[in-house]
């Protein structure tokens, strides 16, 4: 691995370039730090961040308590398969559940898998009663599986990955006419 600490955002971008794919309009910045919701670049500038991970991490960054916590957790056990039970996750489903609607969690690692188990489970409640097609907006985004791509309504998003899942129909924002 190659250590970039002193080559600055020139060498990571150049890495970057070399070994990921392309698959986000990256902004010119190499975050190395964070505290609370300040990042701090590799040249040592600093942000704030109101960006949260877009939605997935939303604590801040270095917070004591946080880190305390993962510290703790990652000296017993850090990740088992869903095909085990763990005293941690069923506490906190029974948590959730008691403080919002009956029902059952859903567990997942991102919002592509959330999003196909909304679409999934919204299909298997209507199939019984034909009622499986979902509108979405025009100009959405609803991520990067084949059939979150589906619902994302922006046609550059689905061109080079047709055919596309069918099931899907697109109105305007706020045109409660067009559904």
């Amino acid at each position: 691995m190659t250590n970039t600490s002193s080559g600055g955002f020139e060498t990571v971008k150049a890495l970057d370039d070399q070994y990921v794919m392309p698959t986000y309009g990256r902004l010119p910045v190499a975050f190395v730090t964070g505290r609370g919701c300040l990042l701090s670049d590799i040249n040592g500038k600093e942000y704030l961040d109101c960006l949260s991970g877009i939605a997935v991490l939303n604590l801040g960054h270095s917070h004591p308590k946080v880190t305390e916590a993962i510290c703790d957790q990652a000296k017993t056990l850090v990740h088992t398969s869903n095909l085990f039970q763990i005293e941690p996750q069923a506490l906190l489903a029974e948590t959730l559940i008691k403080n919002s609607f009956p029902g059952k969690v859903f567990f997942c690692n991102s919002g592509c898998e959330a999003n196909e188990a909304a679409i999934k489970l919204v299909r298997k409640w209507g199939k019984p009663s034909a009622k499986f097609e979902i509108i979405t907006a025009l100009q959405s985004f609803h991520r990067r599986t084949l059939t979150t791509i589906t619902a994302t309504g922006q046609e550059k998003y689905q061109t080079s990955f047709t055919p596309l899942t069918p099931g899907f129909r697109y109105v305007p924002y706020n045109d409660l006419a067009a559904t």
